[in-house]
């Protein structure tokens, strides 16, 4: 039997270790078995961050249990207390570096705590935290105008929120009010928001409550990997042709969607859907709602929106998440003429447009433009998503890679041709991974997904840990 020196898999530092038969558990030296796999290497980041010297965190769960509200959950056994943040890094409060693939749920990305965005954020925080939008301030002035040159068309008056929740709420309440009609299409599997409106428009029994939620119709998921109709989009656009038909007077107000379900398990619409039905939409009289809360913001690589991979262009779109990189902020996009139906009344959003937010807003748009982000995100997330896939070969359990850009599932399953959904199993390689330095998210309706939205300034070395660790978790299942 030899003797093999390991890197540790938690820090940056190359603190030796050997593998033992619970490596997740223990740094003892011991003797391995020269046939068991190496634990993956993280990459070298030069930052160390400062003594944590707040709250234990036993305390902080205490807290959580006593003065939060009942449904906050986490992810492990053994919730992770994290404070603080580098780029595509978090460190908990031992000082443990992680490897955040998650990016908060696809709203980091820039990266944590980049220095642009943190100095915009505080020079104006110096300056003025708050007015109202009752007076001039230069910082929602110049937002909304980088903002609104990021659209085509006559895409170009913008409304500020705090959420993507609200940001969708107002999408739909214009939608209502510009048409006249209330009935509004949304698809299944689709996730828009937890407010009466939006939970209407969401389509998964996990998100939603035994509240009223009228006027909305949901119609066939095009989904490419378990719907009935492949990848064939004309065919699942059909059912939006047949609910106008039967569901509605013939007249809706509109029609929404995410170009990629995010909750939903990072599933693209088939193509050709989204023209088909925004044409049906538009006949009916309905508007064009594009939900890009998660795929915006050059997230998806080969363009800044996800609406744009389907050579549509919607009446409105919503975002949110990495529009402020982590800063609550939200906006609404639409034309003109749309937005003039708020003028027959007031309509007003204390925050929305904060100068602080604002400054953040820009100096995303900034750093997009300026790192080319995009680019990383179409190149580093071409990357990943092919060495992903290279997986599906080994390990049986993988039953479909998909996405694009940075932007990405892993689904698990049982059985490949039944596709039945492996959710322990998930759960159970989320945690090994987490001990091992990485950090993904969960998601899809049956909870067997993992997703993977990373700050865009991801590496190619980042994304070969990522791959050699979920190889390694999955190896042991």
């Amino acid at each position: 039997m030899m003797q093999r020196i390991i890197p540790r898999a938690f820090s940056g530092k190359h603190t030796p270790f050997l593998h033992t038969s619970n490596p997740f558990q223990s740094t003892l030296a011991q003797p391995i078995q020269e046939n068991e796999p190496v634990l993956p290497k993280m990459p070298p980041f030069d930052y160390t961050p400062p003594p944590y010297s707040g709250p234990s965190t036993e305390e902080i769960l205490m807290k959580r249990q006593q003065f939060l509200n009942p449904a906050v959950f986490h992810f492990f056994d053994k919730p992770l207390n994290l404070v603080d943040g580098k780029m595509q890094y978090l460190y908990d409060d031992k000082g443990r570096r992680y490897l955040d693939a998650y990016g908060g749920i696809a709203t980091v990305g820039c990266g944590h705590c980049h220095p642009h965005v943190v100095d915009a954020i505080v020079n104006q925080s110096k300056r003025l935290q708050h007015s109202t939008i009752l007076y001039l301030n230069h910082a929602i002035a110049q937002f909304a105008e980088a903002l609104a040159s990021k659209f085509p068309g006559d895409l170009k008056v913008v409304f500020f929120t705090n959420s993507g929740t609200e940001a969708n709420e107002l999408a739909l309440m214009m939608a209502r009010l510009y048409t006249g009609c209330n009935d509004v299409i949304s698809v299944r599997n689709g996730y828009h928001g937890n407010a009466p409106g939006t939970m209407g428009a969401t389509a998964q029994s996990s998100y939603k409550f035994n509240v009223v939620q009228t006027g909305v119709h949901h119609a066939q998921n095009p989904d490419q990997y378990r719907g009935i109709f492949g990848c064939d989009g004309l065919k699942y656009a059909r059912d939006v042709d047949e609910i106008i038909s039967y569901g509605t007077s013939g007249r809706v107000a509109g029609f929404i969607a995410e170009a990629i379900q995010g909750v939903g398990g990072i599933l693209e619409l088939a193509p050709g859907y989204l023209p088909a039905v925004y044409s049906s939409i538009r006949k009916a009289g309905g508007l064009c709602i594009a939900d890009e809360v998660q795929s915006g913001f050059a997230r998806t690589g080969d363009h800044f929106w996800g609406f744009e991979a389907h050579g549509v262009v919607p009446d409105i779109v919503t975002m949110a998440k990495a529009i402020g990189n982590g800063i609550p902020l939200g906006a609404v996009v639409t034309t003109p003429e749309i937005a003039k139906v708020l003028t027959a009344t007031n309509y007003f959003n204390t925050f929305g447009g904060n100068p602080v937010c604002s400054a953040a807003g820009l100096a995303v748009l900034q750093v997009i433009e300026k790192e080319k982000l995009q680019q990383n995100a179409l190149d580093v997330g071409s990357y990943l998503k092919n060495r992903l896939t290279s997986l599906k070969d080994k390990h049986e359990i993988i039953g479909d890679v998909r996405g694009r850009g940075m932007m990405l599932v892993v689904e698990l399953v049982k059985d490949r041709e039944l596709k039945t959904p492996a959710k322990a199993e998930t759960l159970q390689a989320m945690d090994q991974m987490k001990d091992m330095g990485l950090l993904i998210g969960k998601g899809g309706f049956f909870g067997n997904v993992f997703r993977i939205t990373p700050p865009l300034c991801f590496n190619k070395e980042d994304a070969d840990f990522l791959v050699d660790v979920m190889d390694y978790a999955l190896s042991k299942m």
